[in-house]
């Protein structure tokens, strides 16, 4: 089973920094941490017009609730977190759940 994190971002003061430093800087921190399987992002856009979407979502997979800890922990893990307050000037939160795929069999 793939436990998966996901950030979302809100809209920073300066978007082109925040890609420019999520780019060139955050993405590398992110991938040295230890036990990560996939690391995706996107800028989504909102479905409900009433509702502003988050400006960036990141999805982190990991093996397993522990290896996610166990990598989040590490020296690269906390590296990658503090990187968040430099540059996540909208906000940030997380969130970890134990993917279930419910994709239909075919």
């Amino acid at each position: 089973m793939v436990h998966r994190l996901v950030v979302q971002y809100g809209q920073p003061t300066d978007p082109a920094e925040f890609d420019r430093h999520y780019r060139e800087v955050h993405v590398g921190l992110a991938q040295a941490i230890p036990g990560l399987l996939r690391f995706t992002i996107g800028h989504p856009a909102s479905m409900d017009p009433t509702t502003p979407a988050p400006y960036l979502i990141a999805e982190l997979d990991f093996e397993s609730a522990e290896a996610m800890a166990a990598g989040m922990g590490s020296e690269a893990g906390r590296a990658a977190g503090v990187d968040v307050s430099t540059f996540a000037t909208g906000g940030a939160s997380m969130a970890a759940f134990d993917v279930d795929d419910v994709s239909p069999a075919g």
